[in-house]
């Protein structure tokens, strides 16, 4: 008979074997795995007790045996449940009297209660396989276990039925697919390296995930490597580490590639929280109801580890001598020159932005201009739920970017992952786009160049404004619900308007009810969806931003690209 060292999870099952407790011999557990999870029967006297945990929170398993004793403690009582331990089954410091396997599996559970108090908790299941005389025997039981739980994890993830995703000629596992990390060590309070370490690295191994790490050494360092390097080695997912700018920077870099919309069908993105913002992972997390302020990098890193997407609306951005590709946002006015003047407190973290808005407030400023969008009549669209991704011809849009020289591009490298190699710009079988030759692809426009008016159907709003800001997933920031009815593919973006006759009571209201929502209904505030807009300011005095990227002060005009791209999420 087999024992089991933990307390805990369908019906249905494939796999089914008895274990016992070490410490309580009476103690006996029916386990079951099956594509649902993992269901544990637990009879004790007579009592019977059932917990389950399922698929979707597990994210890893490995096999194991157990340690050989260092001999100055051979007089502890080997008898004891705090004396097993056990080393990875291809390590030489393994006690050979033990032949038992052991199976680490790792989960994370919804601990549910009030929302404020929901966490995800690990748990680690150990089961002892010793069934037979020889370990080689034991150890086979213990990887048929681990190789159906992958299997089921990956047929979760192809969303289909184990049966046909057995038949069909999908092969490559979940963990062959190999993803690239990209940390900004200056990211937020400048501590990615630590947290990618410290709190990424072990979750990476429990879930067994196949990684390259590469280190940005300046900027724009993300949006080079995307746009030279053979990305298509990297079909598991791009996953940056740090704020929402090194994501802007890796999306426009993607759509600097002439195989752009093939990268962006295929590829996954991730984001890992270490900015001062983090709008698109706290958004991400809010969708799913995902306990994300207990423990933000967790909860992030469990979207990659477990593999799952949702697709995510992109915006086209043209100004007068640009094309951008933006996620998050963009802004004119009063929240635009918060973030970029509040730089010089970056080492504040989050709370540079309450700090500069308060000194903003005091010198408030308007700004003359033109702002013109095309409304969405939401009763009478196509609803989200049957949008379908746009294709573009990829030569539709050419225009021109400024170059700039990167170098030589070897700074890719591995922490924490056995399976991960070297590489560098040499060792790469694509061939790169020369660096003096670089050009934006991605969908063109489907509106009127900035040069030719708009449409008679978009509404125009002339005069002084104190801000213009457009939002598409829910939140600006951590603590910032710019656009609570937003959707991540719901192909709207969401525009706000505040003109100068605003009075600073209402103004205060609308800033203060931005962490919980309610500022979309502030008098004097104008907050629509919309599929397209335009700002033509007239005075220089502002600061233009894309996804809190300053940008040139100039004409700009943007255009929702519904479910342009797919997110790793927690997708229920």
């Amino acid at each position: 008979m087999n024992e089991i060292e933990s307390d805990y999870i369908s019906p249905s099952p494939t796999l089914e074997e008895t274990f016992y407790i070490l410490s309580k011999r009476n103690a006996v557990y029916r386990v079951k795995l099956s594509e649902k999870g993992l269901c544990m029967i637990k009879e004790v006297n007579g009592n019977v007790k059932t917990e389950t945990i399922a698929l979707e929170d597990i994210i890893g398993c490995r096999c194991m045996r157990s340690k050989r004793f260092d001999q100055k403690c051979i007089w502890h009582p080997t008898s004891r449940k705090g004396n097993l331990k056990v080393v990875d089954e291809n390590s030489v410091d393994w006690d050979e009297s033990d032949v038992s396997a052991y199976l680490y599996i790792y989960a994370y559970v919804l601990k549910k209660g009030k929302v404020k108090s929901k966490k995800r908790e690990r748990i680690v299941i150990t089961l002892r396989f010793r069934s037979y005389d020889r370990y080689e025997d034991n150890m086979k039981e213990a990887q048929k276990w681990k190789v159906t739980i992958k299997y089921f994890m990956d047929c979760a993830l192809q969303r289909c039925h184990p049966l046909s995703f057995y038949n069909s000629e999908k092969t490559s596992l979940l963990g062959d697919a190999k993803v690239l990390f990209i940390l900004n060590p200056k990211s937020g309070v400048g501590k990615a390296r630590e947290t990618f370490q410290n709190k990424v690295v072990p979750l990476l191994t429990e879930g067994d995930l196949n990684y390259d790490l590469h280190v940005t050494r300046h900027a724009h360092d993300a949006r080079n490597i995307v746009r030279t390097q053979n990305m298509w080695q990297y079909i598991g997912g791009i996953v940056v580490i740090g704020g929402d700018g090194i994501l802007y920077e890796v999306i426009n870099g993607l759509m600097e590639r002439p195989d752009w919309e093939s990268l962006f069908a295929e590829l996954k993105l991730g984001v890992i929280p270490c900015g001062s913002g983090n709008g698109l992972a706290k958004s991400l997390s809010y969708a799913f109801s995902e306990p994300y302020d207990h423990c933000p990098i967790l909860v992030s890193t469990l979207n990659v580890v477990r593999g799952m997407s949702t697709p995510l609306d992109l915006v086209r951005v043209e100004t007068e001598n640009q094309v951008l590709f933006s996620f998050l946002s963009i802004g004119w006015g009063l929240l635009s020159d918060v973030d970029i003047e509040s730089e010089r407190l970056r080492a504040l973290g989050a709370q540079r932005f309450t700090m500069w808005t308060i000194g903003k407030l005091v010198t408030l400023k308007s700004h003359r201009g033109t702002v013109s969008y095309l409304p969405i009549d939401q009763e009478s669209d196509t609803p989200s739920s049957t949008r379908r991704r746009l294709h573009f011809d990829s030569e539709g849009d050419v225009r021109s970017m400024a170059s700039e020289d990167a170098g030589r591009r070897d700074s890719f490298y591995s922490v924490g992952s056995r399976k991960s190699n070297y590489l560098s710009a040499a060792g790469s079988s694509y061939e790169s786009l020369a660096e003096d030759a670089v050009r934006t692809f991605g969908p063109p426009s489907r509106i009127p160049p900035l040069d030719q008016p708009v449409p008679s159907d978009w509404k125009v709003v002339k005069g002084d404004f104190v801000m213009v800001h457009a939002s598409y997933p829910t939140h600006l920031m951590t603590d910032c619900i710019f656009a609570p009815d937003a959707k991540l593919d719901d192909g709207c973006i969401w525009l706000c308007l505040i003109k100068s006759g605003i009075s600073r009571t209402h103004l205060f209201q609308f800033l203060i009810g931005m962490s919980s929502g309610t500022h979309t209904n502030v008098s004097d505030v104008i907050f629509v969806p919309v599929s397209a807009f335009r700002i033509e300011p007239e005075t220089p005095s502002s600061h233009l931003t894309v996804d809190g990227e300053l940008i040139k002060h100039s004409a700009l005009q943007a255009e929702i690209l519904p479910a342009m791209a797919n997110v790793f999420a927690r997708v229920q």
